[in-house]
């Protein structure tokens, strides 16, 4: 699907306030509320927006340990890929894993309870063998940027 300046300006829009209402997002892009919508319905359709979400200041629920971990497989056969992916997409505490190229092959982000609760998930994982040959644990002591809001404009070519 090729994006316009109007798409732009509604997935901006709704990435800013995803409970924005079909008059004030009909305003930010540009059109009249009709044809606005019918355009967000368009982009859910596509698979370009995949969902609303709300933004949830965990450490004021609760105490929890943020905690980044490399994980180097011992295998590099595509069983061993989907068994380990397999497990971190069963395992709640896992919040985010990426693949990654280099000297490690995911990058996982996990939030726990404190610190014991983390060695305890990762010492299941370890009991399971899922191939995990090496892995390494930066304890997050405070975050300085994390943003939900992709730089659209800057991340799609220029347009005439």
């Amino acid at each position: 699907m090729k994006l316009d300046a109007i798409d732009l300006r509604i997935l901006e829009a709704i990435q800013e306030n995803g409970r924005i209402t079909k008059l004030a997002l009909a305003e930010k892009a540009g059109l009249s509320p009709t044809p606005c919508w019918l355009r967000l319905r368009k982009l859910e359709k596509a698979g370009i927006v995949t969902g609303y979400h709300a933004r949830v200041a965990v450490r004021r629920v609760a105490p929890v340990a943020s905690v980044m971990m490399e994980v180097t497989l011992a295998n590099h056969r595509q069983a061993d890929f989907e068994r380990f992916e397999r497990a971190v997409a069963a395992t709640p505490e896992i919040v985010a894993c990426w693949s990654v190229g280099g000297g490690v092959d995911y990058i996982l982000r996990i939030m726990a309870p404190d610190i014991d609760a983390y060695q305890r998930l990762v010492d299941g994982l370890l009991d399971r063998e899922l191939g995990i040959d090496r892995y390494f644990t930066y304890i997050v002591t405070k975050t300085v940027k994390e943003e939900t809001v992709l730089p659209l404009a800057t991340l799609l070519p220029a347009r005439d």
